[in-house]
């Protein structure tokens, strides 16, 4: 390769300039996101500018032949992001020309900013009218530079990137470590089309979930990634805060039947690239396409897959294109339900949707499973229906793809919530953390299992492993909940403080502070809590209910009477659980009313029976008699 002259401070072309002190290129001024490698292929050919730099020379420098990537790939995708950020073409050049099987030519004016010794350096180039003009010149230098002796050409060669490049880890040091942890990146939507934003945040999320079955690899969650999409932050700085040695980042464009997924691996805290692949297939094997990536991101990290992992990764099976657009939209909205109060609705018709054009598509039927079991667990559908519908979605399921994690986290919470058959949950959740070792949710769910379960030791310890693997705002609600579980008012006040400052409007999170004010007897602190719980929510019921129970606590009996009265009257319209009114009377000391409204609880299912047995402190005083014993029995709750 030609050697450069004089190290320059910065490199110039058009309204471009980098700057080789900091490795940051810019435009009018404006930093343009373009790191790694391909701002490494960028100085070489600016500092060679005019001069054809072959394939060889820059796989000598640039891609060593133990940093174990595809040559071929790697270079295509570097070109291509220069490309992407300088607005080049291939096919009509003005930057970056290429010479087929030979290599690449930068071709336009480049103006060489500052030498060693602080002066002006102008660069042939610089005061020619065309490159075709500046051409001959440059090769005469070139001429020349080729009779220096080899040591000389190879130190003049890497002193344009010298300054810059040894803030850099090299290849071989970087290859050294091993990646054990990744995150995949909101993926680009490349169709021109904004209304496909839903399409490509559902194949990054089968993604993440097809990387999540690799035990050897710790896989960061869906949630903790999405609030990076269109972030400017750079990539060492989003490895920092996930605190991952990978990422994987991307584009997706679909024109009509056809999908072409673009990824690329990167070492995150150097922004090195090592590796690169397209793939394009037709929407039914997106499946396959998918599962081929993440084989090659296994590949490239290498992480040896188990044999029962390259079976579930290979059981990808064809989905009809006309069923996989409904049940893309259907985990649109079942991943965003607080976005909208008729996204559970929303996203039952589309898996439904979906199942009716593909009866044996065992993902949508996972998918209205969770749609159903949500709308139970959040009031808006009975618990008997909610239950036997999911259940027989999950069942239907499992009976076509038993490999599938997530379905087996949704059966444990079914298990637990609505069956009250605790040893079913814990196998169930299990299972799902066996196939899919990073799948968060699973684990989430396992630890605020362990919790109610009174198992102090192994719920935290799952809750840290969960932290490791969602670090979205939502987790806070995880924690507060395993705190709750545990009847650890300290720890829950310290989670759900914390939870209030990362979202001030998540009002369970003020729910769970008055009850740990409750827990560490600031009763009134508490009912301050309760009643911002009551204006944010307009009057959700259990917080009613649970500013009553306050109420009789500090010795405001007939506040909290009027409160009894006035749900009593509401449920001759409303359905009011009974759980509810078994909370307040026994905050009233009217133990057999409140054991009645238990029984009547236990009779319907009440899903907040699995958890207020356990956990209520609500119910403290009435744990001593022999009829609160009976009840946790006969709800599988061990002593």
């Amino acid at each position: 390769m030609p050697a450069p002259g004089p190290a320059p401070r910065s490199l110039r072309f058009d309204v471009f300039e980098l700057d080789l002190r900091t490795g940051e290129l810019r435009k009018h001024g404006s930093k343009l996101r373009l790191q790694g490698q391909p701002l490494q292929l960028l100085a070489l050919l600016l500092q060679n500018a005019g001069e054809l730099v072959t394939r060889e020379e820059l796989r000598n420098q640039l891609w060593p032949a133990d940093t174990f990537v595809d040559f071929d790939h790697s270079l295509h995708n570097a070109i291509g992001r220069i490309r992407e950020a300088l607005s080049d073409s291939a096919e009509t050049p003005r930057y970056i020309e290429t010479l087929p099987r030979r290599g690449y030519r930068f071709i336009a004016p480049v103006a060489r900013i500052g030498d060693k010794n602080g002066h002006a350096i102008t660069d042939p180039l610089a005061a020619s009218a065309s490159p075709q003009m500046a051409e001959a010149p440059v090769r005469q230098q070139g001429t020349k530079l080729r009779r220096l002796s080899a040591i000389g050409l190879l130190t003049l060669a890497a002193v344009a990137i010298a300054l810059w490049l040894a803030r850099t880890p090299s290849p071989q040091a970087m290859t050294a470590a091993p990646l054990r942890s990744i995150a995949v990146l909101p993926l680009d939507n490349l169709s021109g089309d904004p209304s496909q934003d839903y399409f490509v945040d559902g194949m990054t999320d089968q993604l993440i979930t097809d990387l999540a079955k690799i035990g050897a690899l710790r896989v960061t969650s869906r949630r903790s990634v999405m609030r990076y999409k269109g972030t400017r932050q750079s990539l060492p700085e989003i490895a920092r805060e996930l605190n991952v040695d990978a990422i994987v980042e991307g584009s997706v464009m679909r024109s009509g039947n056809r999908v072409r997924i673009t990824a690329q691996l990167l070492h995150a805290p150097a922004d090195q690239h090592l590796w690169a692949e397209t793939y394009e297939r037709e929407m039914g094997d997106v499946f396959r396409l998918q599962s081929e990536v993440t084989r090659a991101i296994a590949q490239q990290v290498r992480v040896q897959l188990t044999s029962q992992e390259e079976a579930r990764l290979s059981s990808a099976r064809p989905v009809i294109p006309e069923a996989y657009e409904p049940y893309i939209r259907g985990r649109f909205y079942l991943t965003n339900e607080f976005t909208n109060p008729h996204s559970l609705e929303i996203a039952q018709h589309y898996f439904e949707q979906s199942i009716s054009r593909d009866p044996r598509f065992a993902l949508a039927y996972v998918g209205l499973a969770d749609s159903y079991s949500y709308s139970g667990l959040s009031g808006r559908l009975s618990s008997e229906f909610a239950h036997h519908s999911a259940l027989e979605a999950i069942h239907k399921a499992l009976e076509l793809d038993s490999s599938i994690g997530e379905a087996h986290d949704t059966l444990g919470l079914l298990k637990w919530r609505y069956e009250w058959n605790w040893d079913g949950a814990e196998r169930e959740f299990n299972q799902a953390i066996a196939m899919s070792p990073s799948y968060s949710c699973a684990r989430e769910d396992r630890a605020v299992f362990l919790a109610f379960s009174g198992r102090r030791d192994e719920a935290l310890a799952e809750l840290n492993l969960a932290r490791d693997l969602d670090r979205s705002p939502s987790f806070a609600l995880t924690e507060s909940s395993v705190y709750f579980g545990l009847r650890d008012y300290q720890g829950l006040i310290a989670a759900s403080q914390k939870g209030i400052v990362v979202d001030p409007k998540e009002w369970l999170q003020h729910s769970y502070l008055a009850a740990a004010y409750e827990g560490t007897g600031k009763n009134l602190e508490a009912i301050a809590e309760y009643e911002k719980v009551i204006e944010m929510t307009g009057g959700d019921q259990g917080s009613v209910a649970a500013l009553a129970y306050a109420y009789a606590l500090t010795g405001r009996k007939a506040q909290a009477e009027n409160i009894v009265r006035d749900l009593e009257q509401k449920s001759k319209t409303t359905y009011v659980s009974p759980y509810i009114f078994a909370v307040m009377y026994a905050g009233l000391g009217e133990k057999d009313r409140a054991f009645r409204f238990l029984e009547q609880a236990y009779a319907e299912k009440s899903l907040d029976i699995s958890w207020g047995l356990q956990a209520d402190l609500r119910l403290d005083n009435l744990r001593s008699d022999p009829r609160f014993q009976s009840l946790k029995q006969r709800v599988g709750i061990a002593e």
